[in-house]
Order: structure tokens, then sequence, then C-alpha cells
């Protein structure tokens, strides 16, 4: 699923992430993010960058996004 939000994104951040990675988020989600979705919660969704996965939810209700968790992305490697 793809999505184009506004810019001015309305993000809350549980798990005090650094800050860079809350305006990363933003940016993804401004431009057109590819979200994946969690088969086994509603309104929960992955996406990433080169480097980075985020898990987050959107509430139906609010549109707030929360920020759950963050993790690296390991490059794969064709040797």
């Amino acid at each position: 699923m793809e999505t184009l939000l506004e810019h001015d994104l309305d993000i809350e951040d549980l798990r005090n992430h650094p800050a860079r990675a809350v305006n990363v988020l933003r940016d993804l989600l401004s431009n057109g993010a590819n979200l994946l979705p969690d088969p086994k919660r509603a309104g929960f969704y992955e996406l990433h960058n080169e480097s980075t996965a985020y898990y987050i939810h959107i509430s139906p209700v609010t549109g707030k996004i929360i920020l759950l968790a963050t993790w690296p992305i390991r490059a794969s490697r064709a040797d």
C-alpha cells in the first residue's frame, strides 16, 4: 500500500528514538512510502528506506502515527 500524507504529520515516538529517525519517517510518509500491512494487526505497518525498517501504527480515528520500533536492514551481498 502506497501512501502520500501531508508534510505536517503528527508522529508520536513512544520509545525516544533519535530525532533523525522521526524526521526520516516523516519524510518517507510525506513522499509516498510503501507501507507493508502487518497481517496480524490492523492499523500496523512496516516501511523501509535504504538502511532502516520502521514499525508504526496509524490510528484509523485520528490519523495519528505512532513510531513503535526501528531496526537496521542488512544489505544483501551477491559475492
